[in-house]
């Protein structure tokens, strides 16, 4: 049987009171599929007087993927969209040649304690899309496809095509992502739906192939191959990523993704010298770094 290839990540404060753990990209795996960036926010209780808004800040050469399971947060960005994320719905926004957009609380979660937990996901763009206008969507949780396998397993596809079913999200390359919640003391023999996949769970531990793993903890899966995933006592939930490998390395700098390094400096001088559209209503920009000059 062969080892696991497991993921840890590091934790970092996104917002006051909102700590996330990053586990893509890694030191030894820094994509799975188009995905390059993986975080995982909550489950955390944030009182009343916190502020966890993430203001204006831009991006360029990737989408955006954000994905709750609990609370709510309010979406803006630079082309007028204007968005309410639930638990359940899918927001997939394409930064292309350059977007701003910031998450906020909504006015009706302002000043009350709060839940938040969820995912965001950066896919990088094909290099011959890093130029492409920006573009978002929203699937809400109710038109997400669902399908209940063998053993109960619970599957939606969030994005991409799986076990009959295809997603309405509209992705940029050969593209899954998967929401799957297990019954307890059950198992599933999770098919290999894509070039190269991993799964995470982010709250309960699971079994992958007779090997334990633990909550938080991503675990790549061997290529081609089907994957025996098992629950405990508690049943689990977790996500499954995956797609075509990138055709081609990119670099990632702050909140850019491009196959060229030049790109990505251009975009920080434009974002450090008031370029980028803004946001309609919104005068607050998150200050990006200054040291992109190393950028060769």
């Amino acid at each position: 049987m062969s080892e696991l290839l497991r993921l840890q990540g590091r934790v970092s404060e996104l917002a006051q009171g909102l700590q996330v753990r990053r586990v893509l990209p890694a030191a030894r795996q820094r994509s799975v599929g188009p995905f390059v960036f993986f975080d995982h926010m909550g489950p955390v209780h944030l009182s009343a007087d916190t502020d966890s808004d993430v203001g204006a800040h831009p991006h360029i050469g990737l989408a955006t993927v954000s994905y709750l399971f609990e609370g709510r947060l309010l979406h803006r960005d630079s082309i007028g969209s204007v968005q309410r994320i639930t638990p359940g719905d899918i927001n997939w926004m394409t930064a292309g040649r350059g977007i701003v957009h910031s998450e906020r609380v909504p006015d009706e979660d302002r000043g009350k304690d709060r839940r938040l937990h969820g995912l965001q996901l950066w896919v990088a763009l094909p290099p011959e899309l890093e130029e492409t206008e920006p573009a978002f969507q929203h699937v809400a949780a109710s038109d997400i496809p669902v399908c209940t396998e063998p053993g109960g397993a619970v599957v939606r596809v969030l994005v991409g095509e799986a076990l009959g079913q295809r997603s309405p999200v509209r992705a940029a390359s050969p593209t899954l992502y998967l929401d799957v919640q297990l019954p307890a003391h059950s198992s599933w023999a999770l098919p290999a739906m894509a070039r190269e996949m991993a799964i995470y769970s982010p709250e309960q531990a699971l079994q992958v192939n007779g090997q334990d793993v633990a909550a938080q903890e991503m675990v790549v899966l061997v290529p081609g191959e089907t994957s025996a995933i098992a629950a405990g006592a508690q049943g689990a939930r977790f996500v499954v990523i995956g797609g075509a490998p990138l055709a081609q390395a990119v670099r990632m700098w702050w909140n850019y993704v491009s196959v060229d390094p030049q790109r990505i400096a251009a975009a920080a001088r434009r974002w450090n010298e008031g370029g980028f559209d803004a946001i309609a209503g919104e005068t607050e920009r998150v200050p990006g770094p200054s040291n992109f000059q190393h950028l060769s």
